[in-house]
């Protein structure tokens, strides 16, 4: 007589070891089995459409190898950026999952001038392909008062994408100098802070996600202009300042270590850049709530320096050569000179910008010159050169040589 129990045909449990069990004319299962295939469904899912997802956007390690090519060391930096974008346009593609909502993570990036904020987040733009705007917080003021309102930032990036709305949403927006609206003032009860903590206030629900109504061309202030509903929801921000005076006493407890515990402890003893700390600055803890990710960039040493000068796709260098070659003349820089121009900007303490205002002088003298001569083969930047000691000698195609004189003082060079 054949067994009346019922029993899962694809692991064996019987009716009394699960809830239940779904039966047709010839297969029985359970119910922990169907929700162990549901699971191996939503997983096969959720591969197939990562494969569609936001196609052009890799995975962290190739994103930061993408930003390698643009700027030079930052390592933590660009992990953390790495991680922070691919996470953010995951969010996009699946805002919830498993009815778990993924929350938005804007960034600080925390850093020197000349240390690559601004070049990191239009290195990330270009990786994803997206509308990216750059906006100057010491432009913002409180509504109301002379100045830019914080819904013109919307306006830009509605701008960089050609007016396409939906488009616009899911760009970046990069805000420069945020460390300039911080709240320094101890009494703020003498009169309004219009372009500090005002501003900071204002920038709130644009942070968080929220419908803001954004002028499609000019001022807020204007009464008689277009606006249209801007969801900032899935917009990326990503706020840069140099925060000098962060850390004060910084400096002077590292110059009490001595021997190799300076050298080699240096990087381990440093530590994270916290909340507390940009909220004693002078910015008020709301704000630092919506930015959870930051990332610190170090000043840039003069090796760094002169990788900046040689490796990145558009280094300054590489500028100056397809300049020269559209005027027929093959332009080289010797190493010493590269190391010269380095050792400058490092003294000088401009950072990467200043690369371009150091090389700018040096070439000027040549650029006025070069375009009017024939039969010119080529130009070697020399450090003889650059320290006023030696003209350039130019090479002819017909073996013949001149010299330029560069016409300007060294000494000029390092104001």
């Amino acid at each position: 007589m054949p067994s009346t129990k019922k029993s899962c045909d694809f692991c064996g449990k019987e009716i009394k070891e699960v809830k239940k069990i779904f039966s047709s004319e010839n297969a029985n299962i359970c119910d922990e089995c169907i929700s162990m295939c549901s699971n191996v469904m939503e997983k096969e899912t959720i591969k197939e459409a990562k494969k569609e997802f936001q196609k052009g956007l890799s995975v962290p390690i190739k994103i930061k190898e993408h930003l390698d090519e643009y700027v030079i060391g930052q390592d933590d930096a660009k992990k953390v950026l790495a991680v922070a974008l691919y996470n953010h346009y995951k969010r996009i593609d699946k805002p919830i999952v498993k009815n778990v909502e993924l929350e938005k993570s804007n960034i600080m990036l925390i850093g020197p001038t000349g240390s690559g904020k601004t070049l990191l987040a239009k290195s990330l733009a270009k990786i994803m392909d997206v509308p990216f705007a750059v906006a100057d917080a010491t432009a913002l003021t409180e509504a109301g008062y002379v100045g830019e309102d914080v819904e013109s930032i919307l306006s830009r990036l509605l701008a960089a994408a050609d007016f396409d709305l939906e488009k616009a949403k899911r760009g970046i927006v990069y805000i420069d100098e945020i460390d300039k609206i911080a709240n320094k003032s101890e009494s703020a009860t003498s009169g309004r802070d219009v372009s500090g903590e005002g501003v900071q206030q204002g920038l709130l629900k644009i942070l968080e996600g929220a419908e803001v109504y954004v002028p499609v061309k000019g001022s807020r202030k204007n009464s008689s202009a277009e606006t249209i509903i801007f969801d900032t929801t899935h917009v990326l921000f990503i706020c840069g300042g140099a925060f000098v005076g962060l850390r004060k006493d910084e400096n002077k407890e590292k110059s009490t270590v001595m021997g190799f515990l300076n050298k080699d402890n240096k990087q381990k003893d440093k530590k994270d850049i916290e909340a507390k700390e940009l909220i004693s600055f002078g910015l008020i803890p709301e704000f630092i709530g919506r930015i959870p990710v930051i990332a610190e960039l170090n000043k840039l040493s003069k090796d760094d320096l002169i990788r900046v000068l040689k490796e990145p796709k558009n280094a300054i260098t590489k500028q100056y050569e397809i300049l020269f070659e559209l005027d027929g003349v093959d332009l080289k820089f010797d190493d010493k000179a590269l190391d010269e121009i380095a050792n400058i900007a490092y003294e000088k303490d401009v950072g990467a910008r200043g690369l371009r205002g150091i090389i700018e002088k040096l070439m000027l003298p040549l650029q006025y010159t070069i375009p009017s001569e024939e039969n010119l083969g080529s130009c070697v930047i020399t450090q003889e050169y650059i320290c006023n000691e030696k003209d350039v000698d130019l090479i002819y195609v017909k073996g013949t040589e001149k010299k330029v004189s560069k016409e300007i003082n060294y000494n000029d060079i390092k104001k």
